[in-house]
């Protein structure tokens, strides 16, 4: 049986995903066959693995990180907010229907344990070691009783649990310390240490603080990471783009021409994979930006309506902020936009959907010739192909489908004029189209902008996670860390008073936690189910009858993934309604 850490963090961002990714880079330099692992994700950032399989982006990042292919087994549950009070649940990469916040947490999680062991177990006999993140924080005592992915996950696997802190923030010390203190004995004895994250100046100052933290927990610091600008990742949630922060925080490449190319993302309420821009910003010369006004479009080269797991919502967004005229009107004037997945389905004639808003037919923009009806089975594909004769890659994670009338082919969409639509996220990440594209944006904008030549994505990314495997070799204790993987955690570790208090008379010890907070909508609401939320959720099969059977769970969206009843699914589109 393989070895094994899971990162856990005092708060949601507190680095967990960074750290995962830069333990597998660290680990596979040095010869160890490893693996990621995320039991439970809420993201709308996804991707298709090879297999047909839909995971969080973040997850598929840090299994390149390891160099190994992304595998549904990396991340078995992952949550998708479709509005303020439910979610999409994918259980091994396919759709499996809506439910509520309260739902999930009622018990139905927690019948997910043996899903997600089972899993970890598989990947446990393949690699040598599993590096595992956990969710916001191993503390939300409120829901430890249900936990599948913090300490649920360390208690049945027995792994030792590193816990990830935001000194950047203020109060490190005070979450490393509260942290552990609210856990029960039991969850306590994994805790075998803390790792600081995004510190900045002299350590030396730190380290009486280090040393009142080892006296007060008993507790060693695995190493103190220092704030690295413009790490480029994939982000799980967030209006954030990684490579464009790159490109706002360090050095900027001059443009390879005259000219700048401007590029505005519209911010759409449930936007996903907004990791599509990633390489847009990568190239010297562009200025990537999220906009929600209408006058932010108006000095843009190119403007970009992203991805969103709301179409018909992104599309009364767009109206009432008056994005939609500003759209119409750049469409007349000839000026470059690019609709991708939702956004694609946003630029159509009209939109049919009883699945994902249930609002019935709904007038597109008119921008492209191409009628939307969204069906209960999702589309998860890898894609390949050609466009503006070059060769395109890229991945499909959509309910809606594309009948195009008209205009010139793109990508299994269409192109009019100056104005294009895709179902394919991931395909400016193909570096000699994405130059191509530019060049004809360049042009219909008036702009002397000339891509580099030599730009390419994909080296880009390889050196971001070099960078984080550095971070973890220069800036962590290794050898302990190394020690800690393949031993677990270390033995007669103290008890941190007052521990997990109960949860009510009779009730049984506090076992859970929450996932990552739900990602926000530009108007600062949250998009994801809370507690207070109403409905049953989704009845699953006890864990002892669950057991996936690797990938081979990947099936349509109408089809019932192994320790699923028929009920359950149908329960869960009811609840939806």
């Amino acid at each position: 049986m393989s070895g094994g850490l899971l990162v856990a963090g005092t708060t949601s961002d507190a680095g967990k995903s960074v750290v995962t990714a830069g333990i597998c880079r660290w680990l596979v330099r040095r010869g160890v066959k490893v693996a990621p692992f995320k039991a439970q994700n809420m993201s709308l950032n996804s991707f298709v693995t090879r297999e047909g399989a839909e995971i969080g982006r973040a997850q598929a990042m840090q299994a390149q990180a390891a160099r190994v292919e992304p595998t549904a087994l990396m991340n078995p549950v992952l949550l998708k907010p479709g509005s303020d009070r439910s979610s999409q649940v994918v259980l091994m990469g396919k759709p499996v229907g809506e439910m509520s916040a309260r739902g999930y947490h009622g018990g139905r999680q927690e019948a997910l344990l043996g899903t997600v062991t089972d899993c970890l177990e598989q990947l446990r006999s393949t690699y040598d070691a599993v590096i595992c993140e956990g969710a916001g924080s191993p503390a939300e005592i409120n829901l430890r009783r249900t936990d599948i992915v913090n300490m649920g996950i360390a208690r049945a696997a027995r792994f030792p649990v590193l816990v990830v802190g935001d000194i950047d923030r203020g109060g490190v010390f005070a979450s490393f310390f509260g942290t552990t203190a609210l856990l029960s004995a039991e969850d306590q004895a994994l805790v075998a240490g803390y790792l600081v994250n995004k510190f900045r100046g002299d350590v030396s100052l730190l380290e009486p603080g280090l040393d009142m933290l080892y006296g007060l927990t008993g507790r060693r610091t695995y190493g103190v990471l220092p704030y690295a600008h413009g790490l480029g990742i994939d982000e799980e949630d967030g209006l954030r783009v990684s490579l464009r922060g790159a490109v706002r925080e360090s050095v900027v490449a001059p443009p390879h021409g005259e000219d700048v190319l401007r590029v505005a993302v519209c911010a759409v309420p449930l936007m996903s994979n907004f990791t599509d821009v990633d390489a847009l910003a990568a190239e010297p010369g562009v200025v990537v930006r999220f906009v929600d006004r209408a006058e932010e479009l108006a000095d843009a080269d190119l403007v970009i309506v992203p991805g969103t797991r709301g179409t018909v919502k992104a599309l009364a967004w767009l109206r009432e902020r008056g994005l939609a005229e500003a759209l119409v009107r750049r469409a007349a004037e000839g000026r470059p936009v690019l609709g991708i997945c939702g956004g694609f389905q946003v630029l159509g004639e009209r939109i049919e959907d009883e699945v994902e808003s249930r609002a019935g037919v709904v007038d597109g923009l008119g921008l492209l010739p191409v009628r939307i009806r969204f069906d209960r089975d999702k589309t998860l594909a890898r894609p390949v192909g050609s466009a503006l004769g070059e060769p395109v890659e890229g991945y499909e994670i959509h309910h809606g489908v594309a009948d195009v009338r008209g205009g010139e082919p793109f990508l299994e969409g269409c192109r009019v004029g100056a104005v294009w639509g895709t179902h394919w996220h991931g395909s400016l990440e193909s570096d000699a189209f994405r130059r191509r594209f530019l060049v004809e944006v360049a042009r219909a904008a008036g702009r002397r902008f000339v891509p580099a030549p030599d730009t390419s994505f994909g080296v880009l990314r390889e050196e971001q996670l070099d960078r984080l495997g550095d971070l973890v070799e220069e800036h962590a204790d290794t050898d302990a860390l190394w020690r800690l993987i393949e031993g677990g955690a270390p033995g007669g570790l103290p008890f941190v008073p007052p521990g997990a208090p109960p949860l009510g008379a009779g009730a049984p010890e506090s076992r859970g936690a929450a996932p990552d907070p739900a990602p926000q909508s530009p108007e600062g609401l949250e998009c994801a189910g809370s507690a207070g939320s109403r409905g049953q959720g989704l009845e699953v099969a006890r864990s002892a009858e669950v057991t996936p059977q690797g990938l081979g769970l990947a099936r349509s969206a109408e089809a019932t993934p192994q320790g699923l009843g028929e009920a359950a699914v149908v329960h869960v589109d009811q609840e939806a309604k």
